[in-house]
């Protein structure tokens, strides 16, 4: 693994043998420190806006769930 800084990126060389899986999720956590950066979000403002997106989705989507709540057994 060799890592270059140039003057407007970092330039990460990785070995072929890994795995892309992995790959993917250190890429994806890079890109989320990225995105957050600089954020003035307090935790709970995070955690308001958590609420309202699961409060909106499950509003959308559960008659796709017609059984849930009912017995399993």
């Amino acid at each position: 693994m060799t890592i270059e800084r140039t003057e407007n990126e970092i330039i990460i060389r990785l070995s072929p043998d890994l795995d892309v899986s992995d790959i993917q999720r250190i890429l994806d956590y890079l890109s989320y420190k990225q995105t957050i950066q600089g954020s003035k979000a307090t935790q709970k403002d995070i955690d308001e806006l958590a609420k309202e997106v699961k409060k909106g989705w499950w509003e959308k989507n559960k008659h796709r769930f017609p059984d849930l709540g009912k017995s399993l057994f």
